[in-house]
């Protein structure tokens, strides 16, 4: 572990420098320890590919007031993370996302099967018959980098990003899959896009996915993506 600060309010404990299952497993299994425990000053925690940033306030940092705040809470971590009991992560959930493939929702699909010498049905078939693994959220709120696209289909993002991509698009960004949550600037390949909202400040939680969950794609048609329930 290399912990290191992060102006005076969060400290970045980073467990990796890979982007694998091994160390995603670290990550969340110290997510699920510093949850656990409720170290005194820690207000927050966000999971990345490798680290963890901890955001803390300094004031309510328990220890020894001769030394700093950040070098408490970096003793308060290296005690709790060092507990064998850490390197189990919580079971993870699966999410099934329903995707309607090609067409004007999915602009790259033929692009995509034109790059790896196969049919639109077969970039469907491979990306809808995959388990995902997501690795941490981020880019914007509730934007998922997924782990577990088939080597077939690992696609470089577009020489030229779209200034708008709509929330729900299904993109391909080199070896990993993703949805837009909302409508923002994009530079990967869109093979399809789901009517469920991924992101909605309305719900508990706002954000579908979360760091550690299991996603599926399930295809559906368009008559099934026209006639989905939106929120009113």
């Amino acid at each position: 572990m290399r912990f290191t600060p992060l102006g005076d309010r969060a400290v970045t404990i980073t467990l990796g420098d890979t982007i694998d299952v091994a160390t995603h497993r670290r990550v969340r299994a110290a997510c699920a320890a510093i949850d656990g425990e409720r170290l005194a000053g820690v207000v927050d925690q966000v999971p990345a590919f490798a680290s963890i940033t901890v955001h803390y306030d300094p004031a309510l940092v328990a220890g020894d007031e001769a030394e700093s705040p950040y070098d408490r809470i970096v003793a308060a971590l290296e005690t709790l993370l060092s507990d064998p009991r850490a390197e189990s992560p919580p079971t993870p959930r699966m999410v099934e996302i329903p995707v309607c493939y090609g067409g004007e929702l999915g602009p790259d699909l033929d692009d995509v099967a034109h790059q790896h010498r196969l049919t639109p049905q077969q970039v469907i078939d491979l990306h809808a018959g995959a388990v995902y693994l997501v690795y941490m959220v981020g880019f914007m709120p509730g934007f998922a980098y997924m782990g577990g696209l088939p080597d077939a289909l690992a696609t470089p993002r577009r020489g030229t990003p779209r200034t708008a991509v709509p929330a729900g698009a299904v993109g391909i960004g080199g070896k990993q899959t993703g949805v837009y949550p909302l409508e923002s600037p994009g530079g990967w390949n869109l093979i399809g896009r789901t009517p469920v909202e991924i992101f909605d400040i309305g719900r508990d939680p706002a954000a579908l996915l979360a760091a550690g969950d299991h996603a599926r794609f399930v295809p559906i048609s368009r008559d099934d993506f026209d006639r989905w329930p939106k929120r009113a």
